[in-house]
């Protein structure tokens, strides 16, 4: 290796090392923004819950969820080789070593579990939910993501297009969060006996806004870090739709909530900057500055009516989870079928409105449909698995009294500023 190429490659792994550390720093918004959509008697479950993604998470995905997903193969359906990140990953051919790439998917692996975690929050038992995470992390997540990134990956060789995750990660997620909540039941008193929803108000706004604002920053990491390479000239660019996109997002909703509800409604316009964010990224690289927009704008608008219909159906989605990362993540899979510039993806591949067909556009829907239908159903059956060893919810008292002193021990805010030593105070008179 010459001293350019040596120069080119230490640049490409401190970018990635960056922007891995990026969207590891998305956890801390994951943990505000829940921990602000929910009730203020189990903040302390969403941080624990953070933590059990971030560790288990990490582990597992290094023990042998990575190997599932990038090992070798020889029909593109699961990887066998790198478990323990040894054995033959030589088809991996890359810049930057191959622990560097193990760190920045391990970050999005653990981003994954995360949007799992809002759906079920309040009620979950938390013994249950480390079983869970060792699932998605260590089978659904990777498997899937094998047959659209892998090098031989099944749904990739046909054509598939998922630059940074609308569908492997935010589809997967969303519709997995889909599952859960179906199968965990609504929060006690969230729907009335005869269907109709009660609101159950956020605990702390501000810090649900500061959570948001966390993940917009970190998404950058999210899109642009996908290039893997620091020289990549398309970074600025990728940096600008994922921009635009949650800003149409977050607008539209401003706008859209004012005229439907009469008041720009704070926790539909935090989705929907957040719905904006991941309805670009499948094609934040491929798709123009205007496209963006669009998409951006329509994921907005489609999360809201969204969540009006979860309700209507009596499914409890604490903090939007599937209309967030379920049907922006659908939306973004799609637009790219729709919206790719010519020749950005490969030479002679296009959208639909720029010339291409619909070859495109139906290979992004039948991933899409794999991969969504993939998280869904393995969710369905690992809970209904764990539901015959643990309990998937708390007890009834767990939940009423909360699950921070409930199931940890602890509240998340003492009313006391403080010990006071009553023999000192005497002595003083």
């Amino acid at each position: 290796m010459d001293a350019i190429q040596q120069l080119s490659s230490g640049l490409d792994t401190i970018w990635v090392v960056l922007t891995a550390a990026m969207i590891l720093l998305m956890e801390g918004g994951f943990a505000l923004l829940e921990a602000g959509f929910v009730r203020q008697k189990n903040a302390v479950s969403i941080i624990m819950k953070v933590f059990v993604d971030i560790s288990f998470g990490a582990l597992i995905f290094y023990f042998f969820g990575f190997a599932l997903m990038y090992g070798k193969d020889a029909g593109g359906l699961i990887g066998t080789s790198g478990f323990f990140m040894g054995g033959d990953l030589t088809h991996i051919s890359l810049s930057i070593s191959h622990e560097t790439y193990w760190l920045f998917q391990c970050a999005f692996v653990i981003a994954v579990i995360s949007i799992v975690s809002g759906a079920v929050a309040e009620r979950i038992n938390f013994r249950a939910y480390i079983l869970y995470t060792i699932a998605m992390t260590g089978i659904i997540y990777p498997i899937a993501g094998h047959w659209v990134w892998a090098v031989n990956g099944w749904l990739g060789k046909l054509g598939m297009v998922d630059f940074a995750g609308s569908a492997v990660i935010h589809a997967l997620g969303g519709f997995s969060a889909l599952a859960a909540a179906l199968i965990i039941r609504p929060r006690i008193g969230k729907f009335s006996p005869d269907g109709t929803a009660n609101i159950v108000p956020p605990s702390n706004l501000p810090l649900a806004s500061v959570g948001a604002f966390i993940l917009w920053f970190g998404w950058f990491g999210f899109n642009s870090g996908s290039t893997l390479s620091a020289t990549n000239t398309s970074i600025g660019h990728i940096a600008v739709t994922t921009m635009l996109a949650a800003a149409a997002g977050s607008a539209t909703c401003i706008l859209f909530t004012m005229m439907r509800y009469r008041k720009a409604d704070p926790p539909m316009v935090i989705n929907g900057a957040l719905a904006g964010l991941v309805g670009i990224t499948a094609g934040c690289a491929f798709v123009s500055d205007v496209a963006a927009i669009i998409i951006g704008a329509i994921c907005g608008i489609a999360m809201v009516y969204a969540t009006e219909f979860l309700e209507s159906k009596g499914i409890d989605d604490p903090v939007g989870a599937f209309p967030v990362h379920g049907i922006s993540g659908s939306i973004g899979t799609i637009a790219v079928g729709l919206f790719a510039q010519p020749d950005a993806i490969k030479k002679g591949t296009a959208g639909l409105f720029y010339g291409g067909g619909i070859e495109l556009l139906g290979v992004q829907a039948l991933g899409l449909i794999i991969v969504s239908l993939w998280g869904f159903l393995l969710t369905w059956g690992f809970l209904k698995l764990i539901k015959l060893i643990i309990p998937l919810r708390v007890s009834r008292d767990e939940e009423l009294v909360g699950l921070d002193v409930g199931i940890h021990g602890v509240p998340a805010y003492s009313q006391e500023e403080g010990f006071i030593d009553l023999g000192q105070l005497k002595s003083r008179k």
